[in-house]
């Protein structure tokens, strides 16, 4: 290959090239300590439909550039069904699409790319795209812009920082930024914060609860419904269906925790709720995206008694009627003090980290900021008119 070769892009067709689209990121990131290697298996699974119930609602195109014979890039182009049926206003709605999954080794293959994304989502009647959403807003939304001198925590993207120019040489202007905040969690929360938690705790309308695994179906119905009601006017908020509450079940079940999620209620009413997941990247990143030949025993290993630094709390949410009062900020602070107590006494946990949260979000910000917490990294999703 000789970088006077031409770019050609072309459709993924087959296994060799679904090979090549998936194996691309490890030849990118070959000399980036931060980068975290996905499991292949799970990649698989996101990209395949009939795995991933994403792809009942949604129609995509996945594409390669190559010089000669080399694999320089790769994008998915995709259309999000449920997505065209939001209001215009909170950012999705009619006739927008989306580019994700975005990996380039040049500028040429990076434009060539997103050129071939855009020509097929017009093709589709597509009039606007905003990316690099890979694939839904629920997976790994936005392009990393701040925060590349450490590795992201699970469930969260990672690239290379000359991304955002090749981006926003394509015409593509920034949309939103959606932050991640971290913080000490080995360090009491500061003294009117404490106030208002041993206020909640003499209230006895309010119980925090740890869910019960037991009843996994049984509570995540509980906090899908309390996500979609305090979601459901964020910019970007798409309902997630049943059966991808049960895909993402299956997944993180092995990562669920009783006493790192939590349930407040108000006089007896599920009325919010908090997640926090350990940090599986932790344990990921030595196994190189395979659990083979030893690396499934390691994970087994670690699942059973897991100890980890960092633990992200990736969805929080107070039904919509409380938000903006002092109940639901109040609910808040016990759901972060209870799981940050446990984070550390049970996991030997030393940093939370929260998020994303929308830059605009103020009520989330507002929160973030009262218990000490600072931005770490920082995601934008760029849009273009088609």
């Amino acid at each position: 290959m000789a970088s006077s070769d031409p770019v050609t892009v072309t459709p993924v067709a087959g296994k060799a090239d679904l090979k090549a689209f998936v194996d691309l990121p490890w030849a990118i990131y070959k000399d980036d300590p931060n980068w975290v290697p996905p499991l292949k298996d799970e990649v698989y699974g996101l990209l395949t439909p009939g795995k991933n119930p994403f792809h009942e609602h949604a129609d995509h195109c996945y594409f390669l550039a190559r010089r000669g014979d080399a694999v320089t890039g790769r994008i998915s182009a995709h259309i999000d069904r449920l997505a065209l049926t939001m209001p215009p206003e909170q950012g999705m709605g009619p006739g927008t699409g989306n580019f994700g999954l975005f990996e380039a080794k040049d500028a040429q293959s990076a434009a060539a790319l997103i050129a071939a994304a855009e020509d097929w989502l017009r093709g589709q009647g597509m009039t606007k795209v905003l990316g690099p959403i890979s694939l839904s807003i629920w997976e790994e939304p936005g392009l990393l812009v701040k925060g590349f001198d450490h590795p992201p925590v699970v469930m969260m993207g990672h690239n290379c920082p000359i991304y955002r120019a090749w981006i926003e040489a394509a015409g593509y202007g920034p949309v939103k930024t959606l932050n991640t905040y971290e913080l000490d969690i080995t360090q009491d929360f500061p003294p009117l914060i404490q106030r208002i938690i041993q206020s909640g705790e003499k209230n006895p309308r309010i119980n925090i609860r740890k869910v019960d695994k037991s009843r996994f179906d049984e509570e995540a119905a509980i906090i899908l419904a309390i996500l979609n009601d305090a979601w459901g006017r964020n910019w970007g908020f798409v309902p997630i269906t049943d059966s991808e509450v049960a895909f993402t079940g299956k997944k993180l079940k092995p990562i669920v925790f009783e006493d790192l999620i939590r349930i407040a209620e108000l006089d007896g009413e599920p009325v919010a709720f908090m997640m926090t997941l350990p940090d599986l990247n932790e344990p990921l990143k030595p196994l190189n995206g395979s659990l083979f030949p030893f690396g499934w025993a390691k994970l087994l290993w670690w699942l059973r008694r897991p100890k980890c630094r960092t633990m992200r709390v990736p969805l929080m949410g107070v039904l919509q009627r409380l938000q903006s009062s002092r109940m639901a900020s109040q609910l808040a602070f016990m759901m972060i003090e209870y799981i940050r107590r446990d984070a550390v006494a049970r996991y030997g946990s030393t940093r939370g980290e929260i998020g994303w949260i929308l830059e605009d979000n103020q009520g989330m910000v507002a929160i973030a900021d009262a218990i000490d917490s600072h931005v770490n990294k920082s995601y934008v999703i760029y849009g273009k008119p088609l």
